[in-house]
């Protein structure tokens, strides 16, 4: 659970990775589907450890793995009932000579319902990674006699009928309670449907080699990966050199964007934080953040100054988007030279409105956007809803149109580099708590602070994710959950050790992510 690198293939690239470890690294099939099926019955016995299992099987591999689960439990004395696809074997080889109730799954409706009735725990093997498109209607029909009985689906790999590579759901979907996948979550269980169709997302370790960046598309942002990337103090050090942060932010009406984000960049462990705000905004900000060093944001000597003496730059929560505003920051962004630069909010709005002409035809490779999805379709001159349908696609193509990493909001936030290799970035904390106005001003605070520390662009982005998300857990309100509660919980979550820890206690975990409803 605390490891630092959690892949998240694709459907395709998973399969590429099977066939690789067992014609190139001479795994053989049948011990992977072994440790598949011994390994999820044991999550099963944890996650549900009484009443009777009914075992759905079907045609290929991952009904196979359903099959090696069901002799596991009936061989540990659990009650179970193997049903199969017509076009298993029979008697199934992967049987190893266990009799197990059963036999083909039937075909009438009503017989199948009363099968199902006895399930106090169904098992989705019906369909794989490899499935694109709506299930077939003999499937379907499978699919929708589970989800009429009620009872909890644990499913293996995947729920059957999300697409592991994109996520969508195209006709019948499991609704799983839990999945198993096996060596790693498959991207489409991340992603929004599939997501929700997978309930509790656990994997587990079955015997593939090592997986390498190169192997997938993406990586998890874990508690070891976090751990693993976080700047640290020296034990001798002082404010200056534990980053110098100059946010720009609020304006007449939005005074509450500026303190969100100033209290996320001091509670991300920024050593000197300088805050522009328009003077109507003074008396505030000093008020609610006695421990930001104020700067008049209409002096242009006074802000020169601030820009000169910080690291970093970071600018949009609440800003405004009028003409003297968009000269402003267009002018910051002429003197910041190399430092990096975050721009959220209203600075995204002004780029994409092309008010912003220093940005450059490809902008500073140490720049970080951080959008959410109506933020990235004005970027992209397309729709919040294109956006939302397809996130990763949205993500890579505006890193590689601004030059600039960037982390895109969302279920799941992600953050992608404008180098075609580097995996995207995923988030694993977050949830719909954090759906509420001025969440993402805490994030801008964090991210400009972890820039200002010294990280990349892409692990800055990453890290805010990690422990904004975190924060927002540990603090337990739920739906009632508030931006400053965040800001405040970066306290408890930058100081956890060995976070991700799960309760089921079994070694072969690597991944266990709460249901996100």
């Amino acid at each position: 659970m605390g490891r630092a690198f959690v892949p998240v293939p694709t459907g395709s690239q998973s399969a590429a990775f099977d066939r690789r470890a067992i014609e190139v690294e001479g795994v053989p099939q049948p011990v992977l589907m072994e440790n598949a099926g011994r390994t999820a019955a044991q999550v099963l016995t944890r996650l549900f450890p009484r009443g009777t299992v009914v075992v759905l099987a079907g045609s290929g591999n991952n009904g196979g793995d359903g099959v090696v689960l069901a002799r596991a439990l009936r061989s540990w004395g659990r009650p179970v009932e193997l049903l199969s696809d017509p076009h298993r074997p029979s008697p199934d080889p992967l049987l190893h000579g266990w009799e197990i109730p059963g036999g083909p799954m039937p075909d009438d409706d009503a017989r199948l319902a009363a099968r199902l009735r006895a399930a106090d725990v169904v098992v989705d093997g019906l369909l794989g990674t490899g499935i694109r498109g709506a299930p077939r209607a003999a499937q379907a029909r499978v699919i929708r006699a589970v989800n009429a009985t009620g009872s909890p689906v644990l499913a293996l790999d995947i729920p059957s009928g999300v697409d592991a590579d994109t996520g969508t759901v195209e006709g019948e979907v499991v609704r799983a309670r839990a999945t198993v996948a096996f060596g790693a979550p498959k991207l489409g269980t991340l992603l929004h449907p599939g997501r929700e169709m997978a309930g509790r997302l656990l994997a587990v370790e079955i015997g593939f080699p090592p997986w390498q960046s190169e192997d997938v598309s993406g990586r998890l942002l874990t508690p070891g990966w976090a751990e693993g990337h976080r700047p640290r103090r020296p034990l001798v050090t002082h404010k200056n050199a534990a980053g110098r942060l100059l946010l720009v932010a609020g304006s007449a009406r939005m005074g509450g964007a500026a303190v969100l984000a100033a209290r996320g960049a001091l509670r991300s462990g920024v050593g000197y934080l300088r805050v522009a705000v328009p003077e109507s905004l003074r008396s505030v900000l000093q008020s609610a953040v006695p421990e930001a060093v104020q700067v008049e944001r209409d002096d242009p000597d006074a802000l020169g100054e601030a820009l000169s003496a910080s690291d970093t730059v970071a600018a949009g929560p609440g800003l405004g988007t009028d003409s003297g505003t968009a000269r402003l920051l267009d002018g910051l962004l002429a003197e910041a030279g190399p430092r990096p630069v975050l721009l959220d909010a209203d600075a995204l709005n002004l780029l994409a409105a092309g008010q912003l002409s220093h940005w450059g035809a490809s902008g500073p490779q140490t720049a970080l956007l951080t959008p959410h999805p109506g933020e990235a379709a004005r970027l992209l001159e397309r729709t919040s809803a294109e956006v939302a349908e397809h996130p990763v696609e949205a993500a890579r193509e505006l890193a590689r149109r601004y030059g600039a990493t960037v982390l895109l909001k969302g279920a799941p936030s992600m953050v992608a580099t404008p180098r075609e290799e580097d995996p995207l970035l995923i988030s694993a904390t977050g949830s719909s708590d954090l759906a509420r106005a001025g969440m993402g001003d805490v994030l801008t605070g964090s991210g400009g602070a972890f820039l200002a520390r010294g990280v990349d662009p892409a692990v800055a982005g990453g890290l805010a994710l990690h422990f904004t998300g975190l924060a927002a857990l540990l603090a337990g309100e739920g739906e009632a959950l508030l931006p400053g509660s965040v800001a405040e919980g970066l306290v408890r979550a930058l100081g956890m050790e060995g976070a991700g820890t799960s309760p089921l206690g079994l070694p072969s975990l690597v991944l266990d992510l709460p249901r996100p409803w």
